[in-house]
């Protein structure tokens, strides 16, 4: 269970910063409303998380999922350059996060 709401904290770490960009520094509204109640809600399922799982681990996995679910989204809706050592860096965060599930038997 605690990987499942790490994998939803995570997600709604992408939207945050997807709607924080569309803020257009917190200039418009609703995408600040979004960009507010979805960070709060991600660092609660963190939290929760974060009772069975290990500190250095969820944190890891929540950081990489939120900084590779951005660059996708950056380079799929926003046209952002999809170079191959960019691709590469995604690729080695993904990787690094299947090892630290594999590695952790806790949650």
């Amino acid at each position: 269970m605690a990987w499942i709401l790490l994998l939803l904290a995570g997600l709604l770490e992408i939207l945050w910063a997807f709607s924080m960009k569309r803020s257009e520094g917190f200039t418009r509204p609703f995408d600040t409303g979004v960009t507010l109640v979805a960070m709060l809600a991600s660092v609660v399922l963190l939290a929760i998380a974060m009772r069975t799982l290990p500190l250095g681990t969820a944190y890891a996995v929540w950081t990489g999922i939120g900084a590779a679910g951005a660059f996708l989204l950056g380079i799929l809706v926003l046209g952002e350059a999809a170079t191959p050592g960019r691709i590469a860096g995604a690729t080695l965060i993904l990787a690094g996060i299947v090892v630290l599930k594999l590695s952790t038997s806790e949650g």
